[in-house]
């Protein structure tokens, strides 16, 4: 993955200096007597902050002033009065039914077509067995062991590694393991049902929901799409009922887990009482590059196994058991634009080998496809105020300043969430995202955890990354998730939800055995590090 790594460093706040002070505001003995100088000690965040405050509740400050004198002229009504009101009423029936036929037609109808609450009851991501998992020194020594890789690819590889963010507990397929490795058509069948009925398995034991219960299945698999289809190997394995809606998506890269939670909320709300189940996973086993194009080597160094199932809900019931709202979804596709078509492209090499290439420019069109997303997202999340002052300084850049550099003004996203779960496709893509959105290094802690603990695991990323803050202990009622995920095609997508209630870990959360060894402080030590990737 190219791109600059950014750069994280903190400085303390009213830091040393000699004298007694408060966020280096010096106290002097002969001026004890006198009022600080507001002006000079005033904290320019504390005044931000109030204006958003102040803004974002324009609307409720002005309804006061109002509500008071309505309250105030009702005290002061007398039983005469109330008693003429009541004749107005009678002697105006006709009126009075019209508007009744009226407002009660009108809320029926808002009640009939509002959209309907879509409710994540919870979630399963798969865990595979420690004998999976894979070392640095144990990649490199299978990779020399194959034999189809010269020794310029194999440094290639090793340095990538390094640099990549990746820990020593990653798992690859089983016939990875194996020298030489052994993909088949078999194999690949045998990865796809370990990872989607493990965490399927899980799914079902931790919401007590039958597969039978079950109206709208999507499943998502970029590069590995049998016949019969993955969506109908789960039917088979789990025994679904006849009528089932199910949907099997392919080819649509690491952003396709948004995309089918958006496809699942669009079908709950034509159907109605219903459960959709999402599963999201990548297929490793038949799609390793066994060439030495280095731009086909890095999915090799950063692709690891894993995948994850969702169970959604429309029923009302529900949402006292579920643990997040869905909010928006917001899709962003770039495929009109060939370079950004072809960024992420399955090919074959000089050599007739299969295996998909990362363009140099990824990193810049990635940035573009995120700027149209957020510039989508941002009305739907931000606080009115920071909505103004984008605005406003958009106006002034256009106009006043028209020709001048001006450096313009970057929403905050950190007072629209609370948590950031930034799909792991690598450090370089994190650092990024870090760097331009303006985040603290704890908004993308659970990013570079997964991306260290478990790998880029595709689609199904950013639901390890929600494992990890829950295994915190972090996720409380009210707080909102972003997470948002890029993909081949170009796709940048985004998902926003809402907990409805203090979120505990499920039983079976992948992090349970080693949350307390996490966060890795070499982790964000290789981020400030500046290197590159």
């Amino acid at each position: 993955m190219s791109g600059e790594s950014a750069a994280a460093s903190t400085t303390p706040a009213g830091g040393g200096g000699g004298g007694g002070g408060v966020g280096g505001i010096q106290i002097q003995p002969q001026s004890r007597t006198r009022l600080p100088d507001f002006l000079q000690s005033v904290n320019l965040k504390h005044v931000k902050l109030g204006y958003h405050y102040l803004v974002s509740h324009l609307l409720t400050l002005c309804l006061i002033p109002l509500m008071a004198v309505i309250v105030i002229e009702a005290t002061q009504l007398n039983p005469d009065d109330i008693r003429q009101l009541w004749l107005h009423l009678q002697y105006n029936l006709v009126s009075v039914i019209v508007c009744s036929t009226f407002l009660v037609f009108g809320i029926t109808v808002y009640v009939m077509t509002r959209p309907r609450s879509v409710f994540l009851v919870d979630y399963a991501c798969y865990k595979p067995p420690a004998e999976l998992q894979v070392r640095y020194d144990q990649f490199m020594e299978h990779s020399a062991l194959t034999g189809d890789f010269d020794e310029s690819s194999l440094e290639f590889q090793r340095k990538i590694l390094e640099r990549s963010g990746l820990g020593e507990e990653t798992y690859v397929p089983e016939a990875m393991h194996f020298v030489p490795p052994r993909p088949s058509m078999q194999a690949a069948r045998e990865e796809a049902e370990q990872v989607m009925f493990g965490a399927l398995d899980n799914l079902f034991a931790n919401t007590n929901v039958k597969p039978k219960d079950i109206g709208i299945l999507v499943v998502n698999c970029s590069l590995f799409n049998p016949t019969p289809s993955l969506s109908a190997m789960i039917v088979n394995k789990y025994k679904f009922r006849g009528n089932i809606r199910s949907y099997n998506l392919g080819g649509m890269g690491c952003s396709a887990g948004v995309i089918s939670v958006g496809l699942a909320k669009d079908l709950l709300q034509v159907h109605r009482n219903t459960y959709a189940v999402v599963v999201s996973t990548e297929n490793i086993t038949q799609n390793w590059y066994f060439g030495n194009k280095k731009s086909m080597l890095i999915p090799n160094c950063l692709f690891r196994v894993g995948g994850a199932a969702v169970l959604l809900s429309n029923k009302s019931k529900d949402r006292r058991r579920s643990k997040y709202k869905l909010v928006h979804v917001v899709r962003t596709h770039k495929g009109a634009d060939d370079k950004a078509f072809k960024c992420v492209y399955q090919e074959q090499d000089d050599a007739g080998k299969t295996g998909v290439s990362l363009s140099k420019d990824l990193m810049a069109i990635a940035g573009e496809a995120l700027k149209t997303n957020i510039t989508t997202l941002g009305p739907l999340v931000l606080p009115i105020s920071e909505q103004l002052l984008f605005f406003v300084t958009l106006i002034a850049k256009k106009t006043l300043f028209s020709g001048k550099k001006v450096k313009p003004y970057i929403p905050d996203f950190k007072l629209a969430f609370e948590h950031f779960c930034i799909h792991a496709g690598g450090r370089a893509v994190i650092d990024e995202l870090e760097k331009n959105l303006q985040l603290l290094p704890e908004h993308v802690e659970a990013s570079r955890m997964t991306l260290h603990r478990f790998g880029n695991t595709s689609s199904s990323s950013i639901w390890y990354e929600l494992a990890y803050v829950e295994a915190k202990g972090r996720m409380r009622k009210g707080n909102r998730v972003w997470q948002i995920a890029f993909g081949s095609g170009f796709k940048c997508n985004s998902a926003v939800w809402e907990a409805i209630r203090n979120v505990k870990p499920s039983v079976t959360n992948p992090w349970d055995d080693c949350i307390d060894r996490y966060p890795v402080q070499s982790v964000f030590d290789m981020s400030s590090s500046g290197g590159k990737e």
